[in-house]
């Protein structure tokens, strides 16, 4: 029996149009799987880059602060960057040349212009600085905390807990800024007390805006004792250069933030 022309036609040209579907449907099918494993490998580029992004990153902090935690060597660059606080002791080595900047107290010998600069001008603005402690040695350190921890434990408390609230004002002996020569306590002489109250005295205020100019900045500003390790001291200024005080006291961040070590 012959198949009618036009049935024959159809049948063939239903046939190629199968195919030609199937082999779009083929196609499109692998484009997607293409695109999908394009998709895939884009995502996993682009988290290893944010993953090697993190980890450059991570390496260059630790450097940095690495770098500040040794500073305290013989010969070191940067030395009034120095970090120390409770996680990184002052090297046991290091004995800053001192100069007395009135009778005794005394600092670094390369801060003692800067330091001399800024009381001075403070007295020329009509105030009265106190100054209540500079150089400090370990040993004196240690006098300082247990003194301070033994006025916790006639309070009341256990010896832990007078420990634990000694450490909160009072770096430990090894960890105190005041050994590097770089740090002073200056407060108002018509007010004395180190609490927070000396920060409403008008050389405290005089201080905190004028610093900078100096190299000095307020080591441990408010709310940031769960950086510094230490309670708010508006009395407490530390010397680190004009060029990164001006830049830390602008951004009100602490020296542990400005160093990446926070």
């Amino acid at each position: 029996m012959k198949m009618n022309r036009k049935v024959k036609k159809a049948l063939i040209f239903g046939a190629v149009m199968g195919a030609a579907v199937g082999i779009l449907i083929t196609f499109a099918a692998a484009n997607k799987a293409v695109d999908q494993k394009a998709a895939v490998m884009a995502k996993t580029e682009s988290k290893l880059k944010k993953e090697n992004k993190a980890l450059e990153e991570k390496i260059k902090q630790q450097k940095t602060i690495e770098a500040a935690a040794n500073l305290s060597k013989e010969g070191a660059d940067n030395w009034e960057l120095i970090l120390v606080n409770n996680q990184y002791p002052l090297d046991a080595k290091y004995k800053p040349e001192l100069k007395e900047i009135s009778e005794g107290y005394s600092v670094d010998a390369r801060i003692l212009e800067d330091t001399k600069k800024m009381l001075s001008d403070a007295e020329g603005a009509g105030l009265k600085m106190h100054l209540v402690s500079a150089y400090r040695s370990p040993e004196d350190q240690k006098e300082v905390f247990n003194t301070t921890m033994q006025d916790w434990i006639n309070q009341g408390d256990t010896y832990l807990d007078a420990y634990n609230e000694t450490k909160k004002s009072v770096a430990l002996p090894g960890h105190s800024e005041h050994a590097t020569g770089l740090a002073l306590d200056i407060v108002s002489e018509e007010y004395q007390d180190l609490d927070d109250k000396q920060a409403d005295t008008e050389e405290s205020k005089w201080l905190a805006e004028n610093c900078y100019k100096y190299g000095f900045i307020l080591r441990y500003p408010t709310d940031k004792s769960d950086i510094t390790g230490i309670v708010y001291e508006p009395w407490h200024y530390r010397y680190v250069g004009k060029d990164a005080a001006k830049k830390i006291m602008d951004k009100g961040i602490t020296l542990e933030e400005y160093l990446g070590a926070a």
